[in-house]
């Protein structure tokens, strides 16, 4: 996702002056994608020069309300329906705890019991927005269906997150004397079938080994990657937390 097509998806809501814009941002999509002030009025003369968006209006203080164009609306559409999604996740949680192996035993039990009440809560606040929309308080029309399927994914993300952090917390891997002597299935073969008629373990000329760093290294940094996840999370939709900004006059360039 990127900064312009949150942008055009909110401006096919309706139109909006740039403060309405990163209010709305903050309390719906600040959870998988927040968004800071100055960047929202930046992008939108952008979209504006691209003839995707439009002014509608003009305020005081140089307030300015602008509107999706019909190529606005063509272009959120092909992002949603015609590329590929970016699966590539950034999350700190995650992230430290692929380094809390530098933590001391208490500072890692107390790092687990803040992430786990952190999600405990979140999905909780959400529960409660769903429970809400589920009750009609937010209306019917399509935004609202869309984002109660929107909030689903942040429950259970987060609801997921808290129960790993308990599993971290009782597991406590990092402490027991008998980690990796548990017994399991076996190897599955076809796995470890050699490239090039080599032999498993070996290189492609049929050496044994030189793969341990590889699968050490490599599966480190593909565990790395498949658990990044996206920064800040938010408010009305997605939970986020903090007020909106200030109201000000539109900066110019």
């Amino acid at each position: 996702m990127s900064l312009r097509h949150g942008l055009l998806g909110l401006l096919a809501e309706g139109p909006a002056s740039g403060y309405d814009l990163a209010r709305r941002f903050q309390e719906s999509l600040g959870l998988v994608w927040p968004a800071q002030h100055p960047r929202i009025y930046v992008e939108l003369t952008r979209l504006a020069k691209e003839g995707l968006a439009e002014v509608e209006s003009h305020g005081p203080r140089g307030r300015k309300a602008y509107r999706i164009t019909d190529a606005g609306v063509a272009e959120v559409r092909q992002w949603l329906t015609a590329e590929d999604t970016d699966h590539t996740l950034r999350m700190e949680t995650v992230q430290r705890a692929y380094f809390c192996w530098l933590m001391e035993p208490a500072e890692r039990k107390a790092y687990l019991e803040r992430e786990r009440a952190h999600f405990t809560a979140m999905a909780a606040t959400l529960r409660g927005y769903a429970q809400a929309k589920d009750r009609g308080e937010w209306g019917t029309a399509p935004p609202t269906r869309a984002m109660r399927v929107a909030i689903e994914a942040g429950i259970r993300v987060n609801e997921a997150l808290a129960d790993w952090a308990r599993w971290a917390e009782e597991a406590d891997v990092m402490s027991d004397e008998g980690f990796g002597a548990a017994a399991g299935p076996p190897a599955d073969p076809s796995a470890a079938a050699a490239p090039s008629g080599g032999v498993p373990g070996g290189d492609a000329g049929g050496k044994p080994g030189g793969h341990g760093r590889a699968a050490g290294d490599g599966g480190g940094r593909a565990a790395g990657r498949a658990h990044r996840t996206p920064e800040g999370s938010g408010g009305t939709a997605a939970g986020s937390g903090g007020a909106p900004p200030h109201e000000d006059e539109e900066p110019t360039s």
